[in-house]
C-alpha cells in the first residue's frame, strides 16, 4: 500500500520522527530498522513483522519487494526533516518482535546452538553478535538482563539484519535455563581448559560470551566447559564479536 506524503506534519509519520531518541524511549514495542538490506531482511524476517516503511520516490524502485503494510513515499528533505538527521540510506522501517516459537520449542530437537550473551551492553558488540549467530546458524540467542537490546536501531544496522533472523529470548538465571533445556554450556576464557581445536562439541550446546573485559563472571565459568583460543604475541583476548566468529563456526552444526 503506497502512500505519498509531502507535509512533515503528517500525522501518519509521527512514529518516525526523531528517530534517534525514539530509539531509546517510547518505542512502544516497535524498533526502527534502516537501509535496504536490512528492510530487505525484515520483509521476511520469521521472528518480526513490518509495521511501515518510509522512502522516497528516488529509493522505491531498490526495494525487490514490498511487504504487506504501509509504505509512505516522501521527498529527502522531508524524511530529513522527520527523523531528525539526514537519512542518506533513503530506507526507514518500523517493524514489531514477534517470534513464532518458545526457547523451550526452538531448541527441542536432537541438536541445538544457542549463543549465550552474558552483560552485552555495546550495541556495536550486540550487532556483530547477531550477525554472527545468523552466519552461522544458530538456533537462538539467550540474553542476560543486563544486556542492551539487540533491536535498538544501531545494532540491527551492524547485524546486517541478523538480528532480525533469530530469534532472542532473555532470562534472569541462565544457567538455571541452560540445564532446564538440557544445552552443554561452553564459555571461554583464556584460561580454559581445553583449546577450541580439541573441542568436540555436544550436539546440544550453548556458547556464552560476556562483556569485553570483565568476561563471564566466576559463578557461571563454574557451570561451564572452559574453553581458550591460543594466541600469539602476547595476546590472550580478541574482541567478542570475532570470538563468537570463530567459535561459532566451530560449534555449528
Amino acid at each position: 500500500m503506497l502512500f505519498e506524503i509531502s507535509d512533515p506534519d503528517d500525522p501518519r509519520l509521527v512514529l518516525y520522527r526523531d528517530v534517534k531518541d525514539r530509539d531509546l524511549t517510547g518505542r512502544q514495542g516497535l524498533f526502527m530498522a534502516e537501509g535496504k538490506v536490512v528492510l530487505e531482511r525484515l520483509f521476511t524476517s520469521p521472528v518480526a513483522e513490518t509495521v511501515s516503511v518510509l522512502t522516497t520516490p528516488e529509493r522505491l524502485g531498490g526495494l525487490v519487494s514490498l511487504p504487506d503494510a504501509p509504505v509512505y513515499v516522501v521527498p529527502q528533505g522531508v524524511m530529513n526533516q522527520v527523523a531528525g538527521f539526514p537519512i542518506h540510506r533513503g530506507y526507514l522501517a518500523l517493524g514489531r518482535y514477534a517470534p513464532k516459537q518458545a526457547l523451550s520449542e526452538r531448541v527441542s530437537g536432537t541438536t541445538a546452538r544457542v549463543l549465550a550473551l552474558y552483560g552485552i551492553a555495546n550495541t556495536d558488540n550486540m550487532g556483530g553478535l547477531m550477525r554472527n549467530a545468523a552466519a552461522f546458524g544458530a538456533d537462538a540467542v539467550l540474553l542476560d538482563t543486563t544486556c542492551c537490546d539487540p533491536l535498538y536501531r544501531k545494532a540491527i544496522r551492524v547485524s546486517v539484519g541478523g538480528a532480525l533472523e533469530v530469534p532472542h529470548y532473555r532470562t534472569d538465571d541462565m544457567v538455571g535455563t541452560l540445564r532446564g533445556l538440557g544445552l552443554t554450556p561452553y564459555g571461554l576464557s583464556p584460561s580454559g581448559a581445553v583449546t577450541l581445536e580439541e573441542v568436540m562439541p555436544d550436539p546440544r550446546s550453548a556458547v556464552l560470551f560476556g562483556a569485553e573485559g570483565p568476561g563471564l563472571p566466576a559463578e557461571l565459568m563454574a557451570a561451564c566447559r572452559t574453553v581458550r583460543i591460543d594466541m600469539h604475541g602476547g595476546f590472550d583476548s580478541l574482541n567478542v564479536a570475532t570470538t563468537s566468529g570463530i567459535v561459532l563456526y566451530r560449534f555449528r552444526a
